[in-house]
């Protein structure tokens, strides 16, 4: 048996030999390598290099336009990510410099590196929008899904909820919030807002003349604006008739309540504790953590804010403090994918869950997708145009219809799982080309480094 053993050849001799024999009937060895030096194979992630960035600006619906980045390499794949809503495409622009030569695969290195140039709010979207083009770049490269990188995920599908065109008749609003259910959704929410009593006399406590469009600039304490018992009594009934047509069952989250003082959010959360509502959401400003206990302390309906916070740091302080029930980051400001479920990753440490806030393209969208399946203590996500009838059309790769039955199926497809359908994008451009050249921001030079 050993002598026959030892007339046989070795796997890898056999495997060896034939490679070789295979080469020297097909190729030579300088036409093997010309004809595989321009391929793109995907088995080269650690000599990629970022060696472009560009941005569209696509509306998700109405005149206003997201930057849509696109980060292209050497070896031919680019990554996909989306500046906040509202934020300037300068925010992601400034970074160009700073991204040119690094491998995309070093996804926290790059972030670590430019996180400095986010802050709270949409002067974040720069940062996160290239966060989320690193991911889907390094998907691509090594032929993973985002949420597979983040860990594996918890969930195949993931829970949507959105808002409804508000009216101030409660029964018109009803209707629209019941089309929601028989569409499917499974979780909803309203705008509950002071400008709905407004014009009634007697409801609203505020400095003679006062209009509430000139406080938008104001942070809700120091508006001088309070609710009457009147005021709070009829927004109390508005959701009344709502809970009465769509039923206690669906859980009903609220926000928009307008800029008022501590005490009328203790005594409008009161009021609404017999509707069992999902959350009150923004009540004040993020930041009064006291504040925000003092109000979470006082009512019976679970508290939420987080959309416009940046990094995990600040929503620590919240959590530890159980100043809110629900924390509930927008992925395309608080630092991206990984940091948006650290962010979920930490609250849960503290018994707190995570729902996400989202609007824009359907690029932001799937990379929330991700983060939300590979989240543990994940609720819901929001979606901002389910009434945008071509917004599903600007990106292909994935089932269609995206949202089924207030779900969304995660992609098993490399990186963010999509491919921009180029000639919707184009039909929906704000303004500018579509991805042209910025050669202007490739060499902008600053001393970044944090310490002497």
């Amino acid at each position: 048996m050993k002598a026959f053993r030892k007339t046989l050849p070795g796997r890898r001799s056999f495997l060896s030999a034939g490679a070789a024999g295979l080469a020297a009937t097909f190729w030579s060895p300088d036409d093997a390598e010309a004809a595989t030096q321009n391929v793109n194979t995907r088995s080269r992630p650690s000599d990629l290099k970022i060696t472009d960035m560009r941005i569209a600006m696509i509306s998700r619906g109405g005149p206003r336009g997201i930057p849509v980045i696109r980060l292209d390499t050497n070896q031919g794949i680019y990554g996909l990510g989306e500046v906040r809503d509202g934020a300037s495409k300068t925010y992601a622009l400034i970074l160009k410099s700073r991204l040119l030569g690094e491998n995309p695969c070093n996804v926290d290195k790059i972030f670590r590196k430019i996180k400095q140039f986010g802050f709270h709010a949409r002067q974040a979207g720069g940062v996160c929008g290239v966060e989320m083009a690193l991911w889907d770049l390094a998907g691509k490269a090594y032929n993973v899904p985002a949420y597979q990188m983040l860990g594996g995920r918890f969930r195949d599908q993931v829970r949507i909820y959105c808002d409804t065109t508000m009216s101030p008749d409660p029964k018109i609003y009803a209707q629209r919030m019941k089309e929601r259910l028989d569409a499917g959704f499974t979780y909803m929410k309203m705008d509950l807002g002071i400008g709905l009593i407004e014009k009634t006399p007697g409801t609203l406590t505020r400095p003679l003349g006062l209009q509430l469009r000139d406080v938008n600039q104001v942070e809700h304490m120091f508006t001088g604006i309070e609710v009457t018992p009147k005021g709070i009594e009829m927004m109390a009934d508005y959701v009344a008739q709502i809970r009465e047509i769509i039923g206690m069952e669906v859980p009903l989250a609220a926000d928009h309540f307008g800029h008022i003082g501590v005490n009328s959010c203790i005594k409008l959360g009161r009021a609404l504790g017999r509707y069992n509502m999902a959350w009150l959401e923004d009540m004040i400003p993020w930041q009064y953590t006291q504040l925000w206990k003092q109000i979470t302390d006082a009512i019976d309906v679970p508290t939420l804010t987080g959309e416009d916070i940046y990094l995990k740091e600040p929503f620590k302080v919240l959590c530890e403090n159980h100043a809110v029930d629900i924390v509930h980051p927008d992925l395309a400001s608080s630092g991206g994918l990984l940091e948006t479920k650290k962010i979920g990753d930490l609250a849960q440490e503290y018994g707190v869950a995570m729902a996400m806030h989202f609007a824009g393209t359907p690029v932001s969208f799937f990379a929330n997708i991700h983060c939300a399946a590979a989240t543990e203590n994940f609720l819901a996500l929001e979606h901002h145009s389910v009434d945008v009838p071509w917004w599903e059309d600007l990106v292909d790769g994935v089932e269609k219809p995206i949202v089924r039955k207030g779900f969304v199926t995660v992609p098993e497809g490399p990186g963010l799982g999509i491919r921009l359908n180029d000639e919707a994008c184009k039909a929906h451009l704000t303004e500018g080309g579509y991805f042209d050249p910025t050669p202007e921001w490739d060499n902008e030079v600053s001393w970044d480094r944090l310490w002497s």
